[in-house]
């Protein structure tokens, strides 16, 4: 049986402007329930993105009922764990944790579900024979997780770190089958877009284009009329990348969608309620809205 107070938080960097706290405690007061959601800003602690494992602790000491975490902590905090939900094991990232009645902290993945919701509300003909990706991160991870169990052939994986995007792409291959994942290099992205065109997209995973990380990720020219753009990063809700490629003729997936999804999925984890995430799509209009209108503090 649900309680009817709940105390969760988010760990992360950054995180001072998150949507999270409002999308979670509007839903909550809907459904009857109290929930008190925390910001635990590495940041703001001044601690280094290893010290997770010390927060998670320390918030089950202090009776929390759950955690998010984000960027950077979503790998990090995998060691810290009691136990892997499997989605979450497989993905080697969790951005949800639950403290149970027995004090064990069990770690989830509400991205790719998250993603994969968004992906087929916001773009559900989008062709997925040849996915390019940018990012081998947590997010990373789970979009691309996701981004094949929605049908995708092959998902092409490209990361500022080499060695991670092998990493995630034989973790890939794994786990979908031979051909269905593989690595690239930067240098590599003009081919590969050119041979996305009309079969396949792009799919954003990293920092890039964050209110602490302006800017695009790739070259504007490289984004082609006709072809699909997915964006993961949804602070602020249209970044540079969805701007320019709506203007150069894209379809466009903000991260908006993702970041709601993902809520409502983890709102259900935390509570064992089930969320209205429609409602909480139009938190999320209504928030953004009043945060550029300047009447919503940051």
């Amino acid at each position: 049986m649900a309680k009817d107070s709940y105390l969760v938080g988010l760990v992360g960097a950054g995180i001072g402007p998150s949507l999270s706290p409002a999308l979670h405690q509007r839903e909550a007061d809907r459904q009857g329930l109290r929930l008190l959601y925390r910001l635990l800003d590495i940041d703001v602690l001044g601690v280094a993105p290893e010290a997770v494992g010390d927060l998670v602790r320390a918030a089950r000491d202090l009776g929390f009922d759950g955690l998010n975490i984000t960027h950077p902590c979503k790998q990090l905090v995998l060691g810290h764990l009691d136990a892997l939900d499997p989605r979450a094991e497989a993905l080697g990232a969790v951005n949800t944790v639950v403290f149970g009645a027995d004090g064990r902290a069990v770690g989830h993945n509400t991205d790719v579900t998250g993603f994969a919701a968004s992906f087929a509300r916001g773009l559900p003909d989008a062709p997925l024979e040849r996915v390019v990706q940018l990012g081998a991160g947590g997010a990373g991870a789970a979009v691309a997780h996701a981004v094949l169990t929605l049908g995708a052939g092959r998902v092409t994986v490209v990361d500022a770190l080499p060695g991670r995007a092998a990493g995630l792409a034989e973790s890939l291959v794994r786990h979908f089958g031979p051909g269905r994942a593989q690595a690239a290099a930067a240098d590599q992205l003009p081919v590969l877009l050119a041979e996305a065109d009309g079969a396949g997209g792009l799919v954003h995973a990293t920092p890039t284009g964050m209110a602490a990380h302006p800017g695009l990720p790739l070259p504007a020219e490289l984004l082609r009329a006709g072809s699909w753009v997915a964006e993961v990063v949804y602070r602020p809700l249209e970044t540079e990348l969805v701007r320019v490629a709506r203007e150069r003729g894209c379809a466009v997936l903000p991260g908006g969608g993702m970041a709601v999804f993902q809520a409502a999925d983890a709102f259900r984890l935390f509570t064992g309620v089930e969320p209205d995430s429609g409602r909480m799509l139009g938190d999320l209009a209504e928030l953004a809205g009043a945060e550029r209108s300047g009447s919503l503090a940051g």
